[in-house]
């Protein structure tokens, strides 16, 4: 279990985590590795919004489509 909670407080809408460069490598739950710990994370959460976003954007109708039906 990747456990990204102390990443979570500098995350930014829409997938953004401004991680160092260090190289501390760390594999994610998958076995992939990443650079360090904030590197995973970044790429968990930016994951997390794309679902999150996308999921919203095909639910959601434009107002002309709503007034039509």
């Amino acid at each position: 279990q990747d456990d990204c909670s102390e990443f979570r407080s500098q995350f930014e809408a829409g997938g953004r985590l401004s991680c160092t460069r260090e190289n501390a490598p760390v594999r994610d739950a998958s076995g992939r590795q990443h650079i360090n710990k904030c590197l995973m994370c970044a790429e968990k959460f930016k994951k997390e919004a794309q679902r999150g976003g996308g999921t919203l954007q095909r639910n959601k109708l434009p107002a002309s489509e709503r007034t039509k039906q």
